[in-house]
Protein backbone atom coordinates (compact mmCIF):
# COMPACT_ATOMS: atom_id res chain seq x y z
CA UNK A 1 0.00 0.00 0.00
CA UNK A 2 2.14 2.06 -1.32
CA UNK A 3 -0.08 4.89 -1.49
CA UNK A 4 -2.31 4.65 1.37
CA UNK A 5 -4.63 7.76 1.96
CA UNK A 6 -3.42 9.37 -0.93
CA UNK A 7 -5.78 11.05 -3.55
CA UNK A 8 -5.08 10.83 -7.67
CA UNK A 9 -6.48 12.30 -10.54
CA UNK A 10 -5.96 10.60 -13.59
CA UNK A 11 -7.20 11.98 -16.89
CA UNK A 12 -8.15 10.36 -20.14
CA UNK A 13 -9.03 6.90 -17.42
CA UNK A 14 -12.02 5.79 -19.17
CA UNK A 15 -9.84 2.86 -21.11
CA UNK A 16 -6.78 1.80 -22.42
CA UNK A 17 -3.73 2.62 -20.19
CA UNK A 18 -5.57 5.79 -18.13
CA UNK A 19 -7.54 2.68 -16.72
CA UNK A 20 -4.81 1.03 -16.22
CA UNK A 21 -2.81 3.81 -14.10
CA UNK A 22 -5.99 4.69 -12.24
CA UNK A 23 -6.43 0.98 -11.19
CA UNK A 24 -3.07 0.94 -10.14
CA UNK A 25 -3.11 3.56 -8.26
CA UNK A 26 -6.12 2.35 -6.02
CA UNK A 27 -4.35 -1.21 -6.38
CA UNK A 28 -2.16 1.02 -3.80
CA UNK A 29 -3.88 2.16 -2.06
CA UNK A 30 -5.46 5.33 -3.31
CA UNK A 31 -8.60 7.33 -3.68
CA UNK A 32 -8.90 7.89 -6.90
CA UNK A 33 -11.04 10.73 -9.42
CA UNK A 34 -11.61 9.41 -13.13
CA UNK A 35 -11.52 12.10 -15.75
CA UNK A 36 -12.73 11.81 -19.16
CA UNK A 37 -14.49 13.16 -22.07
CA UNK A 38 -16.45 9.95 -22.19
CA UNK A 39 -18.41 10.08 -18.45
CA UNK A 40 -20.07 6.66 -18.91
CA UNK A 41 -16.91 5.09 -19.32
CA UNK A 42 -15.03 6.77 -16.60
CA UNK A 43 -18.18 5.90 -14.33
CA UNK A 44 -17.93 2.34 -15.37
CA UNK A 45 -14.16 2.16 -14.67
CA UNK A 46 -14.77 3.76 -11.68
CA UNK A 47 -17.26 1.80 -10.02
CA UNK A 48 -14.93 -1.92 -11.30
CA UNK A 49 -12.34 0.43 -8.94
CA UNK A 50 -14.45 0.18 -5.71
CA UNK A 51 -16.21 -3.12 -6.21
CA UNK A 52 -12.60 -4.58 -6.64
CA UNK A 53 -10.39 -2.76 -4.30
CA UNK A 54 -12.74 -1.17 -1.88
CA UNK A 55 -11.00 2.03 -2.48
CA UNK A 56 -13.27 4.97 -2.91
CA UNK A 57 -13.54 6.20 -7.08
CA UNK A 58 -15.49 8.62 -8.89
CA UNK A 59 -15.39 9.19 -12.43
CA UNK A 60 -16.29 12.55 -14.07
CA UNK A 61 -16.57 14.16 -17.28
CA UNK A 62 -13.49 16.74 -18.36
CA UNK A 63 -12.20 17.95 -21.22
CA UNK A 64 -8.04 18.50 -20.79
CA UNK A 65 -8.73 21.49 -23.13
CA UNK A 66 -11.69 23.24 -21.51
CA UNK A 67 -10.17 24.59 -18.46
CA UNK A 68 -13.43 25.35 -16.65
CA UNK A 69 -14.75 21.79 -16.59
CA UNK A 70 -11.19 20.74 -15.13
CA UNK A 71 -11.58 23.21 -12.78
CA UNK A 72 -15.03 21.83 -11.84
CA UNK A 73 -13.55 18.25 -11.50
CA UNK A 74 -10.75 19.58 -9.46
CA UNK A 75 -13.23 21.02 -7.15
CA UNK A 76 -15.41 18.15 -7.05
CA UNK A 77 -12.31 15.82 -5.98
CA UNK A 78 -11.27 17.79 -3.22
CA UNK A 79 -14.82 17.85 -2.43
CA UNK A 80 -15.58 14.70 -1.92
CA UNK A 81 -11.67 13.32 -1.01
CA UNK A 82 -10.21 16.40 0.79
CA UNK A 83 -7.13 16.76 -1.24
CA UNK A 84 -5.50 16.17 -4.51
CA UNK A 85 -2.23 14.48 -4.10
CA UNK A 86 -1.34 13.20 -7.41
CA UNK A 87 -2.32 13.77 -10.81
CA UNK A 88 -1.47 11.65 -14.11
CA UNK A 89 -1.95 14.02 -17.35
CA UNK A 90 -2.68 10.75 -19.37
CA UNK A 91 -5.44 11.81 -21.94
CA UNK A 92 -3.65 12.30 -25.58
CA UNK A 93 -4.16 12.30 -29.60
CA UNK A 94 -2.30 11.10 -32.72
CA UNK A 95 -2.59 12.55 -35.94
CA UNK A 96 0.07 11.22 -38.22
CA UNK A 97 0.31 12.34 -42.13
CA UNK A 98 2.74 13.77 -44.09
CA UNK A 99 3.83 17.48 -43.28
CA UNK A 100 1.96 18.36 -46.80
CA UNK A 101 -0.89 16.36 -46.40
CA UNK A 102 -1.89 16.23 -42.70
CA UNK A 103 -5.33 18.32 -42.31
CA UNK A 104 -3.87 21.49 -40.47
CA UNK A 105 -6.82 21.65 -38.10
CA UNK A 106 -5.99 18.40 -36.88
CA UNK A 107 -2.23 18.95 -36.08
CA UNK A 108 -3.40 22.00 -34.32
CA UNK A 109 -5.69 19.70 -31.83
CA UNK A 110 -3.01 17.33 -31.11
CA UNK A 111 -1.02 20.25 -29.62
CA UNK A 112 -4.24 21.35 -27.85
CA UNK A 113 -4.49 17.78 -25.97
CA UNK A 114 -1.30 16.79 -25.42
CA UNK A 115 0.69 20.15 -24.81
CA UNK A 116 -2.10 22.65 -23.95
CA UNK A 117 -4.46 19.99 -22.13
CA UNK A 118 -1.02 18.50 -19.93
CA UNK A 119 -1.01 22.53 -18.46
CA UNK A 120 -4.20 23.03 -17.70
CA UNK A 121 -4.62 19.71 -15.99
CA UNK A 122 -1.89 21.02 -13.82
CA UNK A 123 -2.49 24.58 -14.11
CA UNK A 124 -6.13 23.35 -12.59
CA UNK A 125 -4.35 21.37 -9.64
CA UNK A 126 -1.83 23.63 -8.61
CA UNK A 127 -3.43 26.02 -6.26
CA UNK A 128 -4.68 22.89 -4.13
CA UNK A 129 -1.24 21.43 -4.14
CA UNK A 130 0.80 24.60 -3.35
CA UNK A 131 -1.68 25.42 -0.49
CA UNK A 132 -0.98 21.56 0.91
CA UNK A 133 2.80 22.29 0.06
CA UNK A 134 2.62 18.42 -1.46
CA UNK A 135 1.89 16.91 -4.73
CA UNK A 136 3.07 15.20 -7.21
CA UNK A 137 2.12 15.68 -11.19
CA UNK A 138 3.04 12.85 -13.73
CA UNK A 139 2.98 13.33 -17.43
CA UNK A 140 2.60 10.07 -19.86
CA UNK A 141 4.63 11.82 -22.31
CA UNK A 142 6.21 9.12 -25.51
CA UNK A 143 9.49 7.70 -26.71
CA UNK A 144 8.37 10.63 -29.44
CA UNK A 145 9.21 13.72 -26.98
CA UNK A 146 12.90 12.61 -27.21
CA UNK A 147 13.41 11.90 -30.88
CA UNK A 148 11.40 13.10 -34.09
CA UNK A 149 8.73 10.71 -35.49
CA UNK A 150 8.02 10.06 -39.16
CA UNK A 151 5.33 11.60 -40.60
CA UNK A 152 4.22 12.15 -37.24
CA UNK A 153 4.69 15.60 -36.62
CA UNK A 154 2.36 16.87 -34.63
CA UNK A 155 2.75 14.31 -31.80
CA UNK A 156 6.42 14.45 -31.48
CA UNK A 157 6.14 18.70 -31.30
CA UNK A 158 3.34 18.38 -28.49
CA UNK A 159 5.60 15.50 -26.45
CA UNK A 160 8.66 17.58 -27.04
CA UNK A 161 6.93 20.54 -25.36
CA UNK A 162 5.70 18.26 -23.01
CA UNK A 163 9.28 17.43 -21.64
CA UNK A 164 10.04 20.63 -21.65
CA UNK A 165 6.87 21.66 -19.78
CA UNK A 166 7.90 19.09 -17.47
CA UNK A 167 11.12 20.77 -16.46
CA UNK A 168 9.83 24.09 -16.00
CA UNK A 169 7.29 22.93 -13.85
CA UNK A 170 9.33 21.14 -11.67
CA UNK A 171 11.52 24.35 -11.28
CA UNK A 172 8.80 26.98 -10.87
CA UNK A 173 6.80 24.28 -8.12
CA UNK A 174 9.89 23.28 -6.17
CA UNK A 175 9.78 25.06 -3.96
CA UNK A 176 6.23 23.98 -2.85
CA UNK A 177 7.35 20.74 -2.10
CA UNK A 178 5.38 19.48 -5.66
CA UNK A 179 7.44 16.87 -7.81
CA UNK A 180 6.82 16.96 -11.22
CA UNK A 181 8.10 14.42 -13.59
CA UNK A 182 7.28 12.87 -16.98
CA UNK A 183 7.13 9.07 -18.32
CA UNK A 184 7.82 8.35 -21.90
CA UNK A 185 6.38 4.82 -22.55
CA UNK A 186 7.35 3.11 -26.13
CA UNK A 187 4.90 1.56 -28.46
CA UNK A 188 1.62 0.26 -26.46
CA UNK A 189 0.93 -2.13 -29.11
CA UNK A 190 -2.17 -3.35 -27.46
CA UNK A 191 -3.57 -0.54 -26.42
CA UNK A 192 -7.23 1.00 -27.89
CA UNK A 193 -5.01 3.95 -29.70
CA UNK A 194 -3.21 1.28 -31.90
CA UNK A 195 -5.65 -1.42 -32.04
CA UNK A 196 -8.20 1.28 -32.61
CA UNK A 197 -6.42 4.24 -35.18
CA UNK A 198 -2.86 3.46 -35.11
CA UNK A 199 -2.47 0.60 -36.65
CA UNK A 200 -4.92 1.43 -39.76
CA UNK A 201 -2.78 4.80 -39.95
CA UNK A 202 0.50 3.41 -40.41
CA UNK A 203 -0.32 0.45 -42.51
CA UNK A 204 -2.11 3.32 -44.69
CA UNK A 205 1.36 5.37 -44.52
CA UNK A 206 3.73 2.73 -44.48
CA UNK A 207 2.03 0.88 -47.38
CA UNK A 208 1.85 -2.78 -45.65
CA UNK A 209 -0.90 -5.13 -43.47
CA UNK A 210 -1.66 -4.16 -40.24
CA UNK A 211 0.03 -7.42 -38.63
CA UNK A 212 3.41 -6.17 -40.07
CA UNK A 213 3.22 -2.98 -38.75
CA UNK A 214 2.76 -4.71 -35.96
CA UNK A 215 6.15 -6.41 -36.68
CA UNK A 216 7.91 -3.89 -38.13
CA UNK A 217 7.54 -1.89 -34.67
CA UNK A 218 8.36 -5.16 -32.75
CA UNK A 219 11.21 -5.19 -34.30
CA UNK A 220 12.86 -1.70 -33.61
CA UNK A 221 12.68 -2.68 -29.99
CA UNK A 222 16.13 -4.27 -28.51
CA UNK A 223 13.89 -6.03 -25.87
CA UNK A 224 12.00 -7.42 -29.10
CA UNK A 225 8.41 -6.51 -27.79
CA UNK A 226 5.77 -3.89 -27.30
CA UNK A 227 5.75 -2.15 -24.03
CA UNK A 228 2.75 -3.23 -21.52
CA UNK A 229 0.90 -1.10 -19.57
CA UNK A 230 2.45 -2.63 -15.87
CA UNK A 231 5.39 -1.23 -17.56
CA UNK A 232 4.12 2.01 -17.24
CA UNK A 233 2.06 1.65 -13.90
CA UNK A 234 5.24 0.47 -12.26
CA UNK A 235 6.61 3.66 -12.36
CA UNK A 236 3.62 5.86 -11.84
CA UNK A 237 3.78 3.96 -8.54
CA UNK A 238 7.16 4.55 -8.03
CA UNK A 239 6.96 8.35 -9.03
CA UNK A 240 3.31 9.01 -7.28
CA UNK A 241 5.31 7.11 -3.72
CA UNK A 242 7.98 8.25 -1.26
CA UNK A 243 10.37 6.34 -2.80
CA UNK A 244 11.11 9.06 -5.81
CA UNK A 245 11.32 11.84 -3.05
CA UNK A 246 14.35 13.48 -4.87
CA UNK A 247 13.38 13.04 -8.29
CA UNK A 248 11.52 15.82 -10.42
CA UNK A 249 12.46 17.14 -13.73
CA UNK A 250 13.04 13.74 -15.35
CA UNK A 251 11.65 12.39 -18.46
CA UNK A 252 12.01 8.71 -17.98
CA UNK A 253 12.28 5.93 -20.91
CA UNK A 254 10.26 2.98 -20.89
CA UNK A 255 11.16 1.42 -24.08
CA UNK A 256 12.50 -1.65 -24.00
CA UNK A 257 15.57 -0.03 -24.99
CA UNK A 258 14.73 1.38 -28.23
CA UNK A 259 15.16 4.60 -27.05
CA UNK A 260 18.13 5.99 -24.30
CA UNK A 261 18.79 9.34 -24.25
Amino acid sequence: MELEGRVGIVTGSGQGLGEAIAKALAGEGAKTALLDINEEAARRVAQEITEDTGRESVGMFADVTDLKTLERARDETVKRFGSIDVLVSNAGIVEAGAVDEVDAERWKKVIEVNLMGYFLCARAVAPVMKKQQSGVIIQINSKSGKKGSYKNSAYAASKFGGIGLTQSLALELAEYNIRVNAICPGNLLDSPLWTGSLYDQYAKKLGMSKEAVRKHYEEQVPLGRGCRYEDVTNLVIFLASERSSYMTGQAINVTGGQEMR
